[in-house]
């Protein structure tokens, strides 16, 4: 069964499900709390539907980055009927993994993967926000590294103002801030 769009209406109910917590988890930062969102079944299919629609045939796995990118993807992949790839932090996966270590503000961070795409796998990146790019640019580099083509990216939430695309290149976003 075709993936369908949601309607406009639909994706502005789930977007209003979204709880923005001041000054969580330090003063200054209002976080963005999707668990409403994932709690009410219709808005939850919804932005499934609005992340999978625009990529409907040209992926094989879906890649979810952790921890809330998990949440999006496995759902993504049920529905859309696709493998599940998990993208963790250093040493949280069982077996060898590759990695790749990446830029952070004033540190750096180290996401893994197992080599469990067959080269030339067409893989659809899911997270929850796209904020500076950082985590889903080496993302990206790492389906690529381990001979897997990103066929697409999508987010939950894009946070426009701190500039992501410039590291992650097109990237569908369902909501921006």
């Amino acid at each position: 069964m075709p993936i369908e769009a949601p309607s406009a209406a639909d994706l502005a109910r789930a977007e209003s499900l979204i709880a923005i917590v001041p000054d969580f988890p330090t003063p200054g930062i209002n976080f963005r709390d999707i668990t409403p969102l994932l709690a009410d079944a219709d808005a939850f299919r919804a932005v499934i539907d609005g992340l999978l629609a625009p990529f409907e045939g040209t992926y094989d796995v879906v890649a979810g980055i952790e921890a809330r990118g998990f949440l999006l993807a496995a759902a993504a992949a049920v529905a859309g009927h696709a493998g599940l790839v998990p993208i963790r932090k250093a040493g949280k996966l069982p077996r060898p993994a590759a990695s790749v270590d990446y830029a952070l503000e004033y540190a750096t961070a180290t996401i893994e993967m197992h080599d469990d795409i067959a080269p030339g796998t067409r893989v659809l990146l899911i997270d929850d926000v796209l904020a500076t790019g950082g985590t889903i640019a080496a993302a990206q580099g790492l389906v690529e590294r381990l001979g897997g083509t990103v066929a697409g990216t999508a987010v939950l939430l894009e946070l426009t103002a701190l500039g992501g695309r410039a590291l992650t290149g097109d990237v569908h976003a369902l909501f921006t801030v």
